[in-house]
């Protein structure tokens, strides 16, 4: 049987072009919203400025003393970073295992009795306000009860870490195979032994390279959190910026890129490590 003759055009373009003339039309509105006009920065007095204000990161600081001061600031940032995970994951683990339904001895009926379900509720609403809350709002408001420093920054990173690792701790926990966990309840186990044995064995790699890439963010966060006087690499570039110390600027720049990149290859070691 001869084959038939391939067409000349592609079948789904007009509904591709269909879809992308959607999507111009959807978007135009919003870009006219937020008065976006890239084209402002091509102007000739602009690039003047624009020009002007680069001159000033030149050449980068590097004396002794600076230097040590940022190698400094950098190892307070990462404690922040780690602590404030440290933190949330406290916080968010017993959250997590509350909210998840795998481990409710009631839903083995098929049913969740009313009061593990309106627990399960109120956990979940609970993770949603810590982790609708920015960590900036957080630690503006913390600044004012903790004071200046790295506490208040801890304290954002943790609570709206917790509020984002619980959430994503309990979703995993459902996705994953129920049997195992099903049958341990059903032989006595407790909930805390049936999390051991049965979801986090199965669950573990996951878990951990969500949480190693948390960390990651937690960093860029942290640097951040600086900026409203929460410590580290952020509140030392804060006030550079404010004394037009431009020099000192492009350093803290290139460390905290350098910073970012580290942590990104530690945790794509980990998760490679675990996979």
């Amino acid at each position: 049987m001869p084959l038939s003759p391939a067409p000349r055009r592609d079948p789904t373009w007009p509904g591709r072009m269909g879809l992308a003339l959607l999507g111009v039309v959807l978007l135009w509105p919003l870009l006219q919203a937020t008065e976006f006009k890239p084209w402002v920065l091509l102007d000739a007095k602009a690039m003047r400025v624009i020009g002007r204000f680069l001159a000033g990161f030149v050449p980068p600081a590097h004396s002794a003393d600076f230097l040590l001061l940022v190698a400094r600031e950098t190892w307070r940032t990462v404690a922040i970073a780690t602590a404030g995970i440290t933190l949330g994951l406290l916080l968010a683990v017993p959250l997590a295992l509350i909210a998840s339904r795998s481990l409710s001895v009631s839903a083995l009926s098929g049913r969740i009795a009313p009061l593990p379900r309106g627990l399960r509720q109120a956990t979940r609403a609970v993770l949603i306000v810590l982790r609708s809350v920015p960590e900036l709002v957080w630690a503006l408001a913390l600044v004012r009860v903790v004071g200046l420093g790295p506490a208040a920054g801890v304290l954002a990173i943790a609570l709206t870490y917790g509020g984002m690792l619980g959430k994503v701790y309990a979703e995993i926990l459902e996705s994953g195979e129920a049997a195992i966990t099903q049958t341990l309840l059903r032989n006595g186990a407790s909930r805390l032994q049936a999390f051991a044995y049965g979801l986090l064995p199965q669950n573990a790699a996951e878990l951990t390279s969500y949480t190693v890439y948390r960390w990651e963010c937690a960093i860029r966060s942290s640097v951040v959190l600086g900026f409203v006087g929460a410590g580290g690499l952020g509140q030392q570039m804060d006030g550079s910026l404010k004394m037009f110390a431009g020099g000192e600027v492009l350093t803290i720049l290139v460390v905290f890129v350098a910073l970012v990149a580290l942590a990104d290859r530690v945790s794509a070691a980990l998760r490679r490590a675990l996979g």
